[in-house]
């Protein structure tokens, strides 16, 4: 075992992304920070570090326990890293898991019939329409 890894490679072998190259994608784009500083693919990373990853909306945090190159079992993940994300993290991912229709990503287009039905099921009507307003003048007279 080394005392330092790839970033890129770590991430990848830790589970934390599904391939090297997405993993490697996320440090060049900014979502991968280590002590609030943005890293490159190719930093190493040392046993007690916090790692953040920025997945929308959520920013994970995690402490790495050992550093790995190879891929591992799911169930060697906890031997690898301690997941420190905060609370309200969690709290944000379920509120927006919560919020209604997240899953329609922005600039699909219009909705379809379909989409336009369940959107008003799911909105319902605010108040029901079903007097009549000709019966109020009918008392007056």
């Amino acid at each position: 075992m080394a005392n330092e890894a790839r970033i890129d490679k770590w991430l990848w072998a830790a589970r934390i992304f599904k391939t090297r190259s997405i993993a490697a994608d996320a440090c060049k784009n900014g979502r991968v920070t280590i002590s609030g500083t943005n890293v490159k693919p190719s930093h190493m990373v040392k046993v007690g570090e916090t790692v953040c990853v920025r997945k929308p909306p959520v920013t994970y945090s995690y402490k790495i326990l050992k550093t790995i190159e190879q891929r591992v079992g799911a169930k060697l993940i906890p031997e690898v890293y301690e997941n420190v994300t905060t609370a309200d993290q969690y709290e944000l991912l379920e509120m927006n898991r919560i919020s209604g229709f997240v899953d329609r990503a922005r600039g699909t287009g219009r909705p379809t019939k379909k989409e336009r039905r369940s959107l008003d099921a799911f909105i319902g009507p605010a108040y029901e329409t079903n007097f009549d307003w000709d019966d109020d003048d009918d008392e007056n007279d």
